[in-house]
Order: C-alpha cells, then sequence, then structure tokens
C-alpha cells in the first residue's frame, strides 16, 4: 500500500522484518517439537532460539541465487548458528512455513482491526446519545418521508458496527490457522504432533486436511469480511456526503484552520473524508474478489495465488486500517447543524406527517384505508404543487372531520417518535 494509505501498526505486522521474525518463531518451533519427540538433540533448539534475527538484506541477496524465498531463509538461518543447523526446516515443506506464519499475521492483523472497530464502535454510539432527540427530516429515495432523530440514524450505525465486529472475529478464527503436514499434507514425514506442538504456541487453529497448504477459501472469507466492513463504512460516508450537500447542510466534515476545500472555489468545503473512504471501499471489493479467485488451485496446490496475496492480504488490512482510523476521527468531529435540521423540517410544510392523518382518518372518522389515503394525498400534492401547509388544507377539508385536537397531535414531531427510546435501551444494553 502506499504510504498515504498507511498507519504505522499495521505496517509493523505487514512489514518484511516482522515476517522473517515470525518465520523465524516457527522454525526455532519446529526444532523444538522434534526435542520434544526425541529426534532432535536439545543443543540445535537452543541454538536457533538463540541465533540472530534475519537481516533483510542478507536475506534478499541469497534470494537472488535461489530465486525461492523460502529456500533462501532456511539457508540463512542455519548458517547463523554454530550447531544444530541440519534441523532447520526438518520435514518441512515451504507452505508448511509460510500458510503457518500467514496464519499468525493474518490473527494479528484481525486482532488490530478489531480494536479499531470497537474504538469506532464507541464514537458512534456516543454520538447516537448525544443526538437521541435531534429531530431531522428522514428521507428514502432522497424524498422527504418521516420525522426521525440524527440519534436513531446513527443508532442504526452502530448496530452495523457490532455485527461487523462480530463478523470479523469469525473471519479471523477461520484464517488464523496453520499446517505442518507436509507436501501433499499426508505428514509423510511430520507427525501430526509437531503440528500440534507449533500450532498451539502460535496461538493459531490447524487446518484439519491440509493437502499442501491451508485452504483459500478461508482467505476468501477474510477478504470478504473486510470488504463488507469496507461497506458499512461507505453507507455512513455516503450518508455524511448526502447530509453535507450545500441544499441540505444539517452535518459536515469538520474544516481545520488554514484547510482549502478546492484550489480555484475559495468557498468550498467539501466532504473530502468521506469521499476517500468511499473510494477505499471499492479497492476491499476489489481485493475480496481476488481472493474468491484464489479459492481453485490445481489437485494440491499451485502458486498463482502467492502473486495476489502478496498485494491483497496486506493491502486489503492496510485500507481498511486506516478507513477506520479516518471514519472514527470524522464522526468523532461531525459537526451537527441542529437548526438547520429543524429548518429543513419545517420546509416540508407538514408534508412528512401525512401518515399520522391517514391513520387518525381510520380510527377516529371510521374510514376505509383507501378513502383516508386519498384524502390525505389529495391535500399533499396540492401542498406540494402549491407551497401551502398541509395542516391548513386538511383543516378546511370538508371531508376531514378530526377534532382540532387531533388533527394537531398528527402534526407534532413526538407523536412520531414516542417509542423510539427502545433503539437506546437496546444500544445502551449493548455498550455495556
Amino acid at each position: 500500500m502506499i504510504p498515504r494509505y498507511t498507519l504505522p501498526e499495521m505496517a509493523k505486522i505487514w512489514s518484511e522484518q516482522h515476517k522473517l521474525e515470525v518465520w523465524k518463531e516457527l522454525e526455532t518451533l519446529v526444532v523444538e517439537a522434534w526435542v520434544e519427540e526425541g529426534i532432535a538433540p536439545e543443543a540445535a533448539a537452543i541454538a536457533v532460539r538463540a541465533a540472530p534475527e534475519i537481516d533483510p538484506e542478507v536475506w534478499k541477496t541469497r534470494e537472488e541465487i535461489t530465486s525461492h524465498d523460502v529456500a533462501a531463509f532456511v539457508d540463512v538461518l542455519a548458517e547463523s548458528v554454530t550447531t544444530g543447523g541440519e534441523w532447520v526446516h526438518y520435514g518441512l515443506t515451504s507452505s508448511d512455513m509460510l500458510d503457518t506464519a500467514q496464519g499468525l499475521i493474518l490473527k494479528q492483523a484481525a486482532e488490530l482491526l478489531q480494536e479499531r472497530l470497537d474504538e469506532f464502535f464507541d464514537v458512534v454510539a456516543q454520538k447516537a446519545v448525544e443526538h437521541r432527540n435531534t429531530v431531522m427530516i428522514g428521507r428514502t429515495h432522497g424524498i422527504w418521508a418521516e420525522p426521525t432523530t440524527f440519534g436513531l440514524k446513527l443508532a442504526t450505525w452502530a448496530f452495523e458496527i457490532d455485527r461487523d465486529r462480530t463478523r470479523l472475529a469469525a473471519a479471523r478464527d477461520t484464517v488464523a490457522v496453520g499446517k505442518i503436514s507436509g507436501a501433499v499434507g499426508t505428514y509423510a514425514h511430520t507427525p501430526p504432533s509437531i503440528e500440534a506442538y507449533v500450532c498451539g504456541r502460535m496461538g493459531i487453529g490447524i487446518e484439519p486436511a491440509s493437502s499442501q497448504i491451508t485452504h483459500r477459501d478461508r482467505h476468501a472469507e477474510f477478504l470478504a469480511m473486510l470488504a463488507l466492513i469496507g461497506a458499512s463504512l461507505e453507507r455512513f460516508a455516503t450518508e455524511i456526503r448526502h447530509l453535507q450537500r450545500s441544499e441540505v447542510g444539517e452535518a459536515r466534515e469538520s474544516f481545520g484552520k488554514g484547510q482549502k476545500g478546492s484550489s480555484a472555489m475559495p468557498h468550498k468545503r467539501n466532504p473530502i473524508a468521506s469521499e476517500n473512504i468511499t473510494g477505499l471501499a471499492r479497492l476491499l471489493r476489489g481485493y475480496a474478489g481476488t481472493g474468491f479467485e484464489n479459492v481453485a488451485l490445481w489437485h494440491e496446490r499451485d502458486i498463482s495465488h502467492s502473486s495476489a496475496e502478496r498485494v491483497a492480504l496486506p493491502d486489503a488490512c492496510l485500507i481498511l486500517d486506516f478507513a477506520l482510523v479516518r471514519m472514527t476521527r470524522l464522526v468523532a468531529n461531525l459537526v451537527v447543524d441542529t437548526d438547520r435540521m429543524l429548518e429543513n423540517l419545517a420546509s416540508t410544510r407538514g408534508l412528512v406527517f401525512s401518515q399520522a392523518v391517514l391513520l387518525a382518518l381510520i380510527e377516529e372518522q371510521g374510514l376505509t384505508r383507501d378513502q383516508a389515503y386519498r384524502i390525505v394525498q389529495r391535500n399533499a400534492m396540492q401542498a406540494w404543487d402549491e407551497g401551502l401547509a398541509l395542516h391548513d388544507l386538511l383543516s378546511a377539508d370538508p371531508e376531514v372531520k378530526l377534532a382540532p385536537k387531533v388533527l394537531s397531535r398528527c402534526f407534532s414531531a413526538e407523536h412520531f417518535l414516542r417509542h423510539s427510546g427502545i433503539v437506546f435501551e437496546r444500544l445502551s444494553a449493548l455498550s455495556h
């Protein structure tokens, strides 16, 4: 991933230095497992454990000779010890090391993303409670619908983020597996106890039937879950973009001192963070597609997945990490214009209260639903076309025989929101 969208914590997890550290730890654990089996001498495990970390440049120089990254690593590690070098990579094939190490790295990346999601949830939930009574227009199809609150809008985000947390945890557990079962997964040269020892100490699961690799449906699921979280972020970002439109103006991204919205138009304050996150979500969906393409390999394995994974897995994690941090900051600093929300609600001339009148005509006057609907719709269309207030039109309509108090209650936002507290009770329970 380009530096612009890379944060240091996730970059460290996917760095070559960290990868080599994980490879060395895995190779050390394998030697220790052979000692446990009574095959390798204890001195070999001690020597490999004490070996210095592999210098990435030395490793790359050796790879220029071997044209094989794992073989180069094994050579350099074995040569770095004065005794026991022959036990490095004993009984293993490359995928034993690559896939098992990658399982651990993916687990670490997922755990960092989980922390980011937790932070994002907390910010959104807090903002939802803050604005639980901030009345605004609800919109469907981009058209005025009925009154809602900004807090209710944000509450839907919070529950979706929580579902994302659950899905990510499941995908983490699915992808965080290893295998030490040999060239075609038969355990021909390494008994299952070696695998159990290594994976157990690395804190990851075991692929129960591995052929030569851990199977790529796991990685496809992981990438799909990252893309789904990205889709959630895109939903939230798209909403902010709509609310920031000049004609709406109900919420907007914060605008820092010295910030410029346009190189040409000094008045501009654009939703750049939301637009940025929308674009990054597209990349995540692309990487999810790559994950699905990697599932079908030839026989016990090929390496058509390898080159794609070297890009897709780290980049997807880095992209989502960046997007989550940016979206968390965006929501935390979001400027909410409550006055504009009320102005926009008033500008509807009461149209958004139409359903309450419809139901009152059925309940109070005993009209059929179709009769009530046609009366309210006729007056609503006149309000739309002539810029009149719906309440006034209904009051003057001889077919509407509702008591003034009943009709006025239909045009109360509180009447629409009287049961919405249940959502915040559920959110409070979830937050705790």
